[in-house]
């Protein structure tokens, strides 16, 4: 499995990485097909397309940062990274 460090790729990129898995951006956030802002479950705020992870094995999007993805990891074990 290879792990792609999303910040590093251009706006443009990742909004087709979001619209493949049924998400898009108004430019700032991530907003769901009801053109809603996505909310990290685990800090209750939303996604901005510039700070948002996808972690390896999952479809759910959360905010890079420490909080979530230390639950997130809690929650679903990621083996062999």
């Amino acid at each position: 499995m290879e792990i792609v460090n999303l910040k590093n790729l251009p706006i443009e990129a990742k909004t087709l990485i979001l619209k493949e898995l049924g998400y898009d951006t108004d430019g700032i956030y991530v907003v769901d097909g009801n053109n809603n802002k996505v909310i990290d479950k685990y800090i209750s705020k939303p996604i901005t397309i510039d700070n948002m992870i996808i972690l390896p094995g999952s479809t759910i999007i959360l905010d890079d940062n420490v909080v979530s993805i230390a639950c997130y990891l809690e929650e679903h074990p990621i083996d062999n990274i």
